[in-house]
């Protein structure tokens, strides 16, 4: 390649662009001057001019855009820019801004990041992934964008899901960004808005299922495990019987798990056993109800049982203690069409055939099951917008004298409800937790990214064979032993990369005791863990390994 060509490739590429701070000497060897301002500038200034940008921008959307337009020109500068402030970061790269990155995808797509697979592609997904830029690749984040956050169906707008998923890989858990893939399978979409838009970048036809769907998802787990042996993946935003049924079908056969069921049941519910003890009340003896029983309000319900028998009660009384509310109400063994994660969640109708409904009530929802269960503690996953309402609220706090509500369904479009109402109706006696950042003192941010950066150091470093429940159990005993401080249940956001690391060693070590980890020492595991934690800075190394290629 000609010299002046050369240069040009290093300055388009994001893993080996340093923009201004290529120094003197690297310009003179690799051909870079008159292609770059005369001044010499540092990581720092770097930051500092990014930041300034930022905060002349007239709103999140806007900040986000630009954000991933520096992570597509400049790998380094972005991850040291978001690790630099990571509690102001981190909405913007993720929730709650990702919500409407998703919605409005195609109209800030610029460069390729990542890979869509789509389902007219579907005999070329080897040839995709033989590409040599992915033979570092250590951690797939995937999804098919048919549920994203509390949003619905957004097609191919969902890679916005992985690339924000993988930001945090590496803020937290330090992953380089070459070892990192976003993959969006790309089967359609249902969402007829999305279709009929003309800048939408994805296939336009309607959702490939059944049959046809099962092989395509089975063509990309043989493709990867061919390719890339080893590699972690992370299914993400799939529908919810989509998402029990790859989960099931795959967590045995390659380092998997998925984070909408297992990582937020492990957040929430790390979450409650680092605040339960302020309610006065030993976790075996609070009331359950789960408001929203798809993949993660199901999957917060299983782990919670799991729990539960740890502290002492059975199967039975562990799940006696749980009322799960869904979009029919509450969810009574009778109801016909129940998902099968829904069945072990019903309950008899013998359990509340002597509750007082008021006339006419033929559905038990949320307000009757609280009014009737009593729970201490409250639980959203629904993505229904203000379900917790003030009757609902002040009913609950009627009967308890701190209750636990968490309103965790994403964007804040899509929260059951305003931690400051819940505090209102409450007289400032609730524990509440939100899935969004809210801002408001004394609420504590429920987000996945306490869980699933560490789980994934900790499987890779242990060189597990499969992700277990147990590990999840680990990690969330861990995050709950971790705490907070100035009121809030969990560690200050500004610590998420030492949260990463503490997870990673409970969940590795939980991969030994399980049986699933090749390697067998503590030693070596903390050892590989602070090797893998990769820091954002720049090397005259990159630069030199660049001009060689």
């Amino acid at each position: 390649m000609p010299s002046h060509l050369a240069a040009r490739a290093l300055l388009s590429d994001p893993l080996t662009n340093k923009g201004t701070a290529f120094s003197e000497a690297e310009r003179d060897a690799l051909g870079l001057h008159g292609l770059l301002p005369p001044h010499v500038g540092t990581l720092d200034s770097q930051i500092a001019r990014r930041r300034r940008a930022l905060d002349g921008m007239a709103d999140n959307f806007q900040r986000y855009a630009f954000l991933r337009d520096l992570q597509d020109s400049n790998e380094v500068l972005f991850h040291a820019l978001v690790q630099s402030d990571l509690p102001h970061m981190l909405p913007l790269v993720y929730t709650p801004t990702v919500g409407d990155a998703c919605e409005r995808f195609s109209e800030i797509w610029r460069r390729s990041r990542g890979l869509f697979l789509s389902y007219p592609n579907r005999h070329r997904m080897a040839e995709i992934l033989s590409d040599p830029a992915y033979d570092r690749v250590k951690v797939i984040v995937v999804s098919d964008g048919e549920r994203v956050l509390g949003l619905g169906d957004q097609g191919a707008g969902g890679m916005g899901i992985p690339i924000g998923k993988l930001a945090l890989y590496t803020a937290c858990a330090g992953f380089h960004p070459a070892e990192v893939l976003p993959i969006l399978l790309d089967v359609g979409t249902d969402n007829v808005a999305r279709r009929e838009d003309p800048l939408y970048i994805g296939w336009r036809e309607a959702r490939v299922r059944g049959a046809q769907y099962d092989a395509f998802l089975e063509m990309f787990v043989a493709a990867v495990e061919q390719r890339l042996p080893g590699v972690l993946l992370q299914w993400e935003d799939f529908a919810g019987k989509n998402a029990y049924d790859l989960l099931g079908r795959y967590r045995h056969r390659l380092l998997s798990f998925n984070d909408d069921i297992q990582g937020t049941a492990a957040t929430a519910v790390g979450t409650l056993i680092g605040g339960v003890h302020r309610t006065g009340l030993p976790l075996a003896r609070h009331t359950f109800v789960l408001f929203g029983a798809g993949a993660a309000g199901s999957g917060i319900a299983e782990m919670l049982v799991s729990v539960l028998m740890s502290e002492g009660l059975d199967e039975a009384a562990a799940r006696q203690r749980i009322w799960a509310v869904d979009r029919d109400g509450l969810i009574v063994s009778d109801m016909p069409d129940l998902a099968p994660q829904q069945i072990p969640l019903a309950r008899p109708r013998s359990d509340v055939a002597h509750w007082p409904l008021e006339a006419g009530v033929t559905r038990i929802g949320l307000y009757e099951t609280i009014a009737n269960a009593r729970p201490t503690v409250l639980i959203g996953a629904s993505g229904q917008f203000a379900a917790f309402d003030e009757h609902c609220i002040r009913e609950m706090a009627r009967h308890c004298e701190h209750p636990v509500i968490f309103p965790l369904s994403n964007p804040i479009s899509r929260a059951e409800a305003n931690p400051a109402d819940v505090l209102a109706w409450t007289e400032g006696r609730a524990i509440v937790g939100s899935g969004s950042p809210f801002g408001i003192p004394g609420v504590t941010q429920v987000n996945n990214v306490y869980i699933f950066p560490g789980v994934g150091l900790g499987a890779l470093a242990a060189g597990a064979r499969e992700v277990t429940d147990g590990m999840f159990l680990a990690a969330a005993r861990c995050l709950g032993r971790l705490g907070g401080s100035n009121g809030s249940l969990l560690p200050e956001i500004a610590n998420l990369r030492l949260v990463a690391r503490e997870i990673a060693v409970a969940v590795a070590l939980q991969a030994m005791d399980d049986d699933v980890a090749t390697i067998t020492s503590a030693d070596k595991i903390n050892a590989a863990i602070d090797s893998a934690m990769w820091e954002p800075r720049y090397s005259v190394e990159m630069a030199g390994a660049a001009r060689s290629a």
